[in-house]
């Protein structure tokens, strides 16, 4: 690795340099050769230092010695390449490249490699193991890593493979039989796309799920939308119109004087009934014209989303929706025009012959306050449960952790909070009995929707608060809450100005007529009571017409326009081929789809070509060299130091001078302990070749060694190594001293060779 910049290199071009490597050498699946020259220290190495950090276990890691031809005369590597100096759990690997000169005189590659490997065969140091040394060799060792590598992961690509053509089958079943040329192509692509519009609206308003995709599980939509504007926001926007008490009071006494001008009459005119119900069925037309909006508001929503499997033909999409918005727009003005009728006839004839209307002769013992009627009505259903869901309580302050969010069930009697839906722990239970509800500013930075539930007369509605503060996620979360407590009788909060009355002279006025007449209040109670009889009806009557009128005139008619006349609409505005021309990312997607499909089972057919039966060879064991501990405390001494390239450090026990000693154990050699040579064993004098430092000497881990030997079985290849020995000894001495009989076995520098045995045959 550069550490000093050279030239226009960057100041920072070593900390480039190992951001570089560290993309690599980090992934699991790189093979790291760490490459280190053999006339350097070893313990200097940065590649193995590196290598250490990403790949502590050793796994991934393969230790290159290159330059071996560059060492100082008398040293060699060899302790290096057998793995003894510096362990590396897949060992060393040595090489010899081509030099700078070679390269400039463009030495070929195979006589490099024919120099490389004369070069292992013939150094003294390196020939008994230059079958594992060597590019080729290195290059072998690599391709049985690809393989392994190949052979592991090859089950999990065939599974990933398989579920990705899977995952496309649905998307390439249209496209497998795409025809760019045929004539008729874009005729049925055409019918194909309307139906499948048509039949996902229509899904999507009766309930049933989508044919392009799974039912949602997230949010209401469609159909569900609008069942909720019908039973829940409807009848809503209907409660909401209460009728003010005094204000409603102060009319009919208006109407009754207005009628019976300068006399005075002794009856209750039927006309200021009919003039003040007339003026409350007016009223009821604003609820449903909103509720016409809303359901077009869903409707409009529902073609967007049928339309987006249109959406690879980008004008026919369009087109679609226009067409089914402009028709929309149609039924909408035509069914706010039948309420707005069906209003009128309303207004048209007062049926006070109707089974459910009081008459003028019981609205005197009937008549009472809305509010009293009303929880009268509630408590008839019982303390039944009205709705259940997540509110969020403002109560607590920053002290007490906030806000909180709690599970709520509302009854028709009273409002309970629980820590959960699993309604265990009740936190707290609230009557809903003379309780009022108003809005609530949440602040400029909230987004969230709040409004409070209190007592007019200012008690404590929880624990020490006047006021229960609540909030929603969404305005229709808050709506539906709010329309849910209607129903259980707790209504919005009045106008102050509501309250006290209009004021003034007008007020005064009508406060001292009423209390210094009590004829006229008797009338003004009795018609009272005959608007609130009538109103009940009327209000029935219309919360049942107003939903079923929506349905026929807007939506079953919407429906039937998709199902039979859109496909006439379209042939007769826009050119048919205009309409299909395909945009041009669905082209691209379409393409890249079809590549992918087709590469994907390309690469699933040779997967299913590659033989299992592959050979591959075992990850190396983890690298240990506590045997040089265990054989110093056999020996009783200490463990040798770690050799240094070219060292020669004492030799494995067995191969030691003669009489026993260090070398060996006793008796192995002439003159020993264990007396005179046997027949068969080893010359005597005979010293054995070069020692090994620490131990026994082995191939370096990886590199396909022996596995670990009985004592029985060392005893028996000492003993055939003797005989070896002992057979080169006199091949030594037949030949004679210098030029081709010079000594097959190296000897040490300074040491002549050892005297010949004096044996007789056997």
């Amino acid at each position: 690795m550069t550490k000093v910049p050279v030239g226009d290199q960057p100041p920072d071009i070593e900390i480039q340099i190992r951001n570089m490597l560290m993309q690599f050498i980090t992934q699991e699946n790189c093979l790291i050769l760490a490459v280190s020259p053999a006339n350097a220290d070893l313990a200097n190495s940065d590649a193995l230092k590196i290598a250490k950090e990403v790949d502590p276990e050793g796994l991934r890691t393969i230790g290159v010695i290159t330059k071996l031809d560059l060492m100082d005369e008398g040293t060699d590597a060899k302790d290096i390449l057998e793995n003894r100096l510096l362990p590396l759990r897949r060992g060393y690997i040595g090489v010899v490249n081509r030099s700078q000169r070679d390269i400039e005189g463009k030495k070929d590659i195979k006589v490099a490699q024919d120099a490389e490997r004369k070069f292992f065969m013939t150094h003294p140091s390196y020939r008994s193991f230059a079958e594992k040394m060597g590019t080729p060799y290195l290059q072998r060792v690599l391709n049985q890593q690809l393989t392994n590598h190949i052979r592991d992961t090859l089950p999990g690509l065939r599974d990933k493979l398989q579920k990705q053509l899977l995952a496309m089958e649905k998307d390439v079943a249209e496209y497998k039989n795409f025809r760019p040329d045929d004539p008729g192509r874009k005729t049925k692509a055409m019918m194909q796309m309307i139906q499948n519009f048509s039949s996902d609206f229509e899904k999507m308003i009766e309930g049933n799920s989508l044919s392009m995709g799974e039912i949602n599980t997230l949010e209401l939509s469609g159909g569900a939308r609008i069942n909720r504007i019908f039973h829940e926001r409807f009848p809503f926007e209907i409660v909401k119109m209460e009728i003010d008490e005094k204000e409603m009071r102060r009319e009919i006494a208006y109407a009754i004087r207005n009628i019976q001008g300068i006399r005075v009459g002794l009856f209750t005119p039927d006309k200021a009934f009919e003039e003040i119900t007339r003026r409350q069925i007016v009223r009821l037309k604003a609820p449903a014209l909103k509720c016409v909006d809303l359901v077009v508001g869903e409707l409009s929503n529902v073609v967007r989303k049928c339309s987006e499997r249109v959406g690879r033909y980008p004008r026919l999409k369009e087109e679609i929706e226009q067409i089914v918005a402009e028709h929309i727009r149609d039924r909408e003005q035509f069914t706010k025009d039948q309420l707005n009728l069906l209003v009128d006839i309303e207004l048209a004839y007062m049926n006070t012959n109707h089974e459910d209307f009081i008459g003028f002769s019981a609205a005197a013992a009937t008549s009472g306050s809305q509010d009293q009627s009303a929880s009268q009505a509630v408590k008839k259903l019982g303390n039944a449960t009205i709705r259940k869901g997540y509110i969020t309580v403002h109560n607590f302050g920053i002290m007490r952790g906030g806000s909180k969010e709690y599970w709520f069930v509302l009854t028709s009697e009273s409002l309970s909070w629980f820590k959960d839906g699993d309604e265990k722990e009740k936190k707290y239970m609230l009557m809903l009995d003379g309780l009022k509800l108003r809005d609530v500013d949440g602040g400029f930075m909230s987004r969230r929707f709040m409004f409070a539930l209190f007592y007019p007369d200012g008690k404590n509605v929880f624990k020490e608060f006047k006021m229960l503060e609540l909030s929603c996620t969404t305005q229709e979360d808050m709506d539906t809450w709010k329309a849910s407590f209607l129903r259980a009788g707790v209504y919005p909060e009045k106008a102050k100005s509501e309250e006290n009355g209009l004021g003034g002279e007008d007020g005064d006025r009508h406060e001292d007529a009423g209390a210094q007449d009590p004829n006229l209040e008797r009338q003004v109670e009795t018609i009272r009571g005959l608007v609130d009889s009538y109103m009940k009806i009327i209000t029935k009557t219309v919360k049942d017409l107003i939903p079923k009128t929506v349905m026929h005139l807007l939506m079953n008619e919407t429906k039937d326009y998709i199902h039979a006349d859109l496909m006439a609409q379209l042939y007769s505005t826009v050119d048919q081929h205009t309409l299909m021309e395909e945009s041009q990312e669905e082209s691209k997607r379409r393409d890249e789809t079809l590549r992918m499909y087709h590469a994907c089972s390309q690469a699933l057919k040779i997967i299913g070509d590659v033989s299992m039966a592959t050979v591959s060879t075992a990850v190396p064991p983890p690298v240990k060299d506590d045997w040089r501990a265990l054989e110093a405390a056999a020996a009783g001494r200490r463990a040798p130091p770690s050799p240094q390239p070219g060292g020669r450090p004492p030799g494995p026990p067995g191969f030691g001078p003669p009489g026993g000693g260090p070398g060996g154990p006793p008796g192995f050699g002439p003159g020993g302990p264990g007396g005179p040579p046997r027949p068969g064993g080893p010359p005597p004098g005979f010293r054995g070749p070069p020692p090994s430092p620490g131990g026994p000497r082995g191939p370096p881990p990886g590199m396909g060694g022996m596995p670990q030997m009985r004592p029985d079985q060392v005893r028996q290849a000492m003993a055939m190594g003797g005989q070896m020995m002992n057979m080169m000894g006199q091949m030594n001495q037949m030949m004679g001293p210098g030029g081709p009989g010079a000594p097959l076995l190296p000897q040490r520098p300074g040491q002549g060779a050892p005297p010949p045995p004096q044996r007789t045959p056997q």
